[in-house]
Formats: structure tokens, sequence, C-alpha cells
């Protein structure tokens, strides 16, 4: 499965705290002589931190080796009001030196591919994806951003667009509406949460659309070692969930599983499902992330799963 483990670059644009440069490096390390050639980012975050990081590393390994996405939507421009403060606001321990401004045209993605394209310091990505539509308004997003990111692909500036969302109501919307190849879903298709089964992989498994399943620990709660001291979508984890995560826990532990690996390979057993994308600034959680992709887990544990009502 470790060819279907994809890295997330949130981290190592600094998300939540500062990540020194050989951290960042060391967890890239870690991923490429693990096996993973599938990565991720995106100028949200970090204000650019992340593409900076990503495309340096990348840009001695050979271009054709691997597959790259970032996302459009949010344009990176100078804040006139800089005063030395941070963007914690948005999650991210750097400098507020620059601002998103929200722009889903044509125009604006052209402008946003070269930003970032300059950031990286590549001539291409593979994947493109308009990130978060439905936090700045579904309808506008959706109406604009779905045609100019179908311009794009025809004029071979990226090869597969999409979109990439925490709900999985918007995403099935933007598969219906738009021609898409791909659909980033975030923390609604795992261990713990299925409700992108309902519309959303049915729909794009009839029509060919894949997926991509990101947040699979659920903000980290499916991989803590104390679930009590973890969060859910950043806040705090709600008793019912404390309760099903503890639940999935002592089956995974009957049968001799770790419940990160099970979060990990869950997704994967859907057709739909091309890959899972897991990010993390630490090395040692690269490698743990990649023995958890590569551990055998017999299909007793998911029939376990399902008696218990816990995995449909």
């Amino acid at each position: 499965m470790i060819e279907r483990l994809g890295f997330g670059a949130a981290s190592i644009g600094n998300l939540y705290r500062e990540v020194p440069d050989a951290q960042a490096r060391a967890a890239l390390d870690a991923a490429w002589e693990g096996g993973i050639r599938t990565f991720d980012t995106a100028p949200h975050y970090g204000l650019g931190l992340s593409e900076r990081r990503l495309g340096e590393f990348l840009r001695d390994k050979p271009r054709d080796a691997f597959r790259l996405s970032t996302k459009v939507g949010r344009i990176l421009e100078p804040n006139p009001h800089f005063a030395g403060g941070t963007d914690a606001a948005d999650g991210f321990a750097v400098p507020d030196d620059l601002v998103r401004r929200w722009d889903p045209s044509l125009e604006g993605m052209e402008r946003s591919l070269a930003d970032s394209l300059s950031r990286l310091g590549l001539d291409r990505v593979d994947t493109l994806f308009l990130h978060d539509p439905d936090v700045y308004g579904l309808d506008d997003g959706l109406r604009r951003g779905l045609p100019a990111l179908a311009e794009l692909r025809a004029r071979g500036l990226v090869e597969r667009i999409g979109v990439g969302v925490n709900s999985a109501k918007a995403a099935a919307r933007a598969v219906r509406e738009g021609d898409l190849d791909v659909v980033m879903i975030a923390g609604r298709y795992t261990l713990l949460e299925q409700p992108a089964l309902a519309d959303l992989l049915p729909l794009c498994a009839e029509r060919g659309v894949r997926v991509l399943a990101v947040a699979v620990f659920n903000s980290g709660l499916l991989a803590a070692a104390d679930p009590s001291r973890a969060h859910y979508n950043y806040g705090d984890v709600p008793p019912e969930l404390l309760r099903r995560t503890e639940r999935l826990r002592e089956v995974c532990d009957r049968h001799g599983v770790a419940l990160p690996a099970a979060a990990i390979q869950y997704p994967l057993r859907h057709p739909a499902v091309e890959s899972v994308i897991v990010g993390t600034s630490r090395a040692a959680a690269v490698r743990e992330n990649l023995a958890h992709a590569a551990a055998p887990i017999p299909e007793e544990l998911w029939e376990a799963l399902r008696d218990e009502g816990l995995a449909p």
C-alpha cells in the first residue's frame, strides 16, 4: 500500500508551530526514502512556505518520478498592514506579511498557478485543486472556478483538475457540476466517520473521478496514544466520538492491528479511492506512517468492525 500513500505538506508550512528547515527536509527525505512519490501542497500552507520548501526538495529529483499537486483560489498578496505579526489566526506560525485574496476566476487561477510554480521552482504541477470553495461561497466558487480549471487543463497547463474540500456534499456537487478528474476530501471518509459513502463515493465511482482521502486520522484523534488529549476538527473531541474511537481501538487490539494502520488502510479499500495523503513535519512520524501503510491486516478485522457497526 505504500505506493498509494502520499505526503501532505501543510505541516512543513509551519502548521501550528515553527518547523526548522532541517526538520522539514528530514521529513521529506524520510518520505522519499520510504517510497512516497505523491506530494500535495498549497499557497495557503504557511503563506507559501510549504511550496517553497517542497519545491526546493523536489527540484533535484527526476520530474517524471513524482506526482505533485497544489491549489488555486487563494492568491497571496503583500499585506499593506503588516506590522510584524504572525498568521496564527489561520493556524500558521509565519509572518503575516502576505494576505490571502479569494479569486476563483480564470485570471486569478492563472496568476495563482504562475506564483506557485515560481515558489516551487518547477515548470509544472500534475494536479490542480480549487481550494475550499465552500469556505468562501460554494455557488460563486463552483460557477467561476470549475470552468476556469477546465480551461487550464484544456491548455495543457495541468493534467488533472479537482476540488479540495472538507464537505462531502460540496464535493459531490462539484463532481455533478464540473468535469473533474479527482476530488480531495478531508476527514469525511475515515475509519471514524464516512459521510462520503452516502453520495460522493458512489458518484465518483460512477463517473470515474478518483478520490484522495486526507485527514484520515481526524485531526490526529485516530493516531493519538491518548485520545482524551487529542483534538477533533481543530477543537475538543465530542464524547460520542471519543467513545467510538476507544471501541475502534479495542477491536483493532483484539486482532493485533495498530489503530493508525487501520485508519490509513481503511479508505484504500474503496475502489474510488486512489490514495491516502498524510501530513507531518517529523521524519519519525513519516516512517511510522509508512510502516502502518505496509502492515498486514487480516480480513477478520474489517469483518469485526462491520459486525459491531463501527465501519460499513
